[in-house]
């Protein structure tokens, strides 16, 4: 490609917008997104979010390594603001099942050795050494596992807003409430896509950055990549009750469930439970895409989060949970990402995948993404197109429990704003 080939974006979350960022910093002057979402941070987008956690733990020794060259861009003047480094307390609870445990030692194996972690990993095998390092914890926590020092979390939506104005500034063109609809061919050759409204944007390259919803419009993903939603809620502190937990690293009890400190802003306390994720199969094209209605938790996850609450925080367990809903991700069935031509097409790239662990990569995957267009291949066999991959019948490694289709929960707590059911 030259500096001036048209590249047409198709979704402005993490992967599309860090994309875009890229391009345009390396000189690429006609760079559009369509989004469908009105508003931005995009509504369906994972990154819109109060937080994400950033930590270099993988089971992979690979995306360790990955993910220690994204945090040291998350302190570049940029991402700088957006990263708050409070540390990483990873257990599992008493309970936890077999296969949790394994994936908690996988994860410390993967830096234990690793120079970057000389005296930040502290071992937790009483309630003692939780509190030395989280003493606002007031539960029983009979909890084993480690607290990294060398780790914390990202404000999320915030981190999206500061790349979007980087990029408007850099001369990126960000078209709002455009839902691209369908892509357009000359033959083999991917020509641009048409919105719902009709229009059509062409473009020499088109990349399809779309994460959970990519089924939609490439339908040929099959089961490539199965779109999986995660709960998540929030409860309303006072001032005094944040006050108290500022500071607090990200916690998580593997087989539980996880939360941040309060948001500095809002005050707001952000949990998610731990489970395997859902999905939610449509009959007719026989993917699993998102519904329009996303603000909802199955009861069981509302109860998990309440255990979670009862072990760390008793005194908080009984208050309201707000702002409840499910947060979309791409898995695949190895956890990797896919960045890479489509088979028989030319001109249309697709990158996701995320598997729920890819927005600590922000300031970096837009990299990996512009190397594939500007070779015109994908170069790394871990990110390749893997026709025949089955996601939805993977049983992977680090998801603790067992997936559900929402057709099977009988039991849906509705935040009490959403009046009208739409899965």
């Amino acid at each position: 490609m030259d500096k001036q080939t048209s590249i047409l974006l198709l979704g402005a979350g993490t992967f599309g917008l860090s994309t875009a960022y890229h391009l345009a910093k390396a000189g690429y002057t006609n760079i559009t997104i369509l989004e469908k979402s009105s508003t931005f941070p995009p509504e369906l987008s994972a990154g819109n979010d109060l937080n994400k956690i950033l930590r270099a733990e993988y089971e992979d020794p690979f995306y360790a390594e990955l993910a220690l060259e994204a945090m040291a861009a998350w302190k570049s003047p940029l991402f700088a603001p957006y990263y708050h480094e409070t540390g990483y307390l990873l257990c599992n609870s008493a309970a936890a099942p077999e296969k949790s445990k394994k994936s908690l030692q996988k994860a410390l194996d993967s830096i234990s050795q690793h120079p970057a972690f000389k005296n930040k990993i502290t071992p937790v095998i009483s309630r003692d050494d939780i509190h030395k390092v989280a003493p606002a914890f007031s539960g029983p926590m009979q909890w084993k596992g480690y607290f990294n020092s060398f780790a914390g979390y990202a404000s999320a939506a915030d981190s999206l807003m500061a790349v979007y104005s980087a990029c408007i500034a850099l001369g990126v063109k960000i078209h709002l409430n455009s839902t691209a609809q369908a892509l357009t061919y000359s033959g083999d050759i991917c020509t641009g896509a048409i919105t719902a409204a009709g229009k059509h944007y062409s473009a020499s390259m088109i990349v399809l950055a779309l994460g959970a919803s990519l089924g939609s419009i490439l339908p040929q993903i099959k089961r490539q990549v199965v779109a999986k939603a995660s709960p998540l809620a929030h409860i309303q502190l006072t001032p005094e009750e944040a006050a108290r937990l500022r500071g607090i690293p990200v916690t998580y009890a593997r087989d539980l469930g996880f939360f941040f400190e309060p948001d500095r802003r809002t005050n707001l306390l952000k949990i998610c439970p731990s489970m395997a994720g859902y999905t939610n199969y449509d009959t007719s094209s026989g993917l699993s895409l998102p519904p329009d209605d996303n603000e909802f938790i199955p009861a069981v996850d509302e109860a998990m989060i309440r255990r979670l609450l009862r072990e760390t925080l008793p005194g908080l367990a009984d208050k309201p949970l707000i702002r409840r809903r499910v947060c979309w991700c791409a898995d695949t069935a190895d956890s990797e990402y896919v960045i890479d031509f489509v088979p028989g097409k030319k001109g249309l790239v697709v990158v996701t995948g995320d598997s729920a662990h890819a927005f600590k990569m922000l300031p970096i995957v837009g990299k990996w993404v512009k190397n594939v267009l500007e070779t015109g291949r994908q170069e790394n066999a871990r990110w390749r197109w893997k026709e025949g991959s089955d996601a939805a019948a993977a049983d992977i490694s680090w998801r603790v429990g067992q997936t559900m289709d929402f057709k099977e929960v009988k039991d849906i707590r509705r935040d009490p704003k959403i009046t009208k059911a739409k899965l």
